[in-house]
């Protein structure tokens, strides 16, 4: 007896043709899906496209997780969150959805994990951006629930684009299973609890740390390596992690702590709103541009 084994996911090549696109470059991967630099043939506009593609029964999670994140860009645009114009349905068989195309917009920036800021004054700015742009997400009704530096593009011209919404999910939502990046994830999300807007605000905290300290903070995921996720730690136990302005003194102490706030194990001790934490943060560079000033003066 024979057993059939699904092919590999192969990328198609530059210069090749996908759901009606002409495919530039490979730009990104991820478990069951590749992203392309691609031009529309028609109009030759130039796309992110996302391949998703369902080659065992296993996959049907992220067809679904693909879907989900075209209709929830829909209800959160914003120009801070990177946009989603349609979504392509592949052939089905034998009724289900075997493949699907999310094209996104294509922004041509670097994540701040390629390209952290150069200044502590572009660092403000990006955390400024980001905390506006998962802000409205929330006014909306949503959590992006994997904010990381990846997830954080600076364009040319200085602007912030949030990408990738494939854990994004309503306020209040509790998942089946563990989402999350190990560096960044909230007790919660290790948990398996309700999922809110202060989860994002300890994603960005946990973000802001490593920004301007290079070092993680001590998270509730226990991992014997990146694929092997095994038990989470309580909340009780989780570390506290150095402040920030004592691993790099050019960080004011009101931000530090501030940082600190947001990542509180427990939800109800950091800041309740993303709202909250724009406000500081925009304190806090007006504070820095005073300072500038005065010593321009001096």
């Amino acid at each position: 007896m024979t057993t059939s084994v699904a092919k590999p996911f192969q990328p198609a090549k530059p210069g090749t043709k996908l759901a009606g696109f002409d495919v530039i470059a490979e730009v990104g991967r991820g478990a069951a899906s590749i992203i392309y630099l691609a031009s529309d043939a028609k109009s030759k506009q130039v796309w992110a496209l996302k391949h998703v593609r369902k080659d065992e029964p296993k996959d049907q999670r992220f067809i679904d997780q693909a879907q989900a994140e075209y209709e929830i860009a829909q209800k959160v645009a914003n120009p801070r969150l990177r946009h989603i114009d349609r979504v392509i349905r592949g052939r089905a068989k034998l009724i289900q959805l075997k493949e699907l195309f999310l094209v996104m917009e294509y922004v041509d920036g670097l994540s701040v994990e390629l390209h952290p800021p150069e200044t502590f004054r572009d660092a403000l700015r990006i955390f400024v951006q980001t905390a506006e742009g998962l802000a409205h997400m929330h006014r909306c009704g949503y959590v992006h629930a994997d904010m990381k530096p990846n997830n954080i593009v600076v364009q040319g011209d200085g602007n912030v684009k949030i990408i990738d919404l494939g854990q994004a999910c309503k306020i209040g939502t509790i998942k089946e299973r563990i989402q999350g990046t190990p560096d960044y994830i909230a007790p919660e999300q290790v948990h398996r609890r309700e999922i809110t807007p202060r989860t994002d605000v300890y994603n960005l905290g946990a973000t802001m740390y490593w920004v301007l300290t290079r070092q993680h903070i001590p998270t509730a995921l226990t991992k014997e390596d990146s694929e092997s996720l095994l038990e989470g730690i309580d909340e009780h136990m989780i570390e506290a992690p150095e402040p920030a302005h004592e691993l790099n003194p050019r960080v004011p102490v009101d931000l530090s702590e501030l940082i600190n706030r947001c990542v509180k194990p427990f939800p109800d001790d950091r800041p309740e709103t993303m709202d909250e934490v724009v406000e500081l943060l925009q304190e806090i560079v007006e504070d820095e541009e005073d300072a500038a000033e005065r010593q321009e003066r001096a």
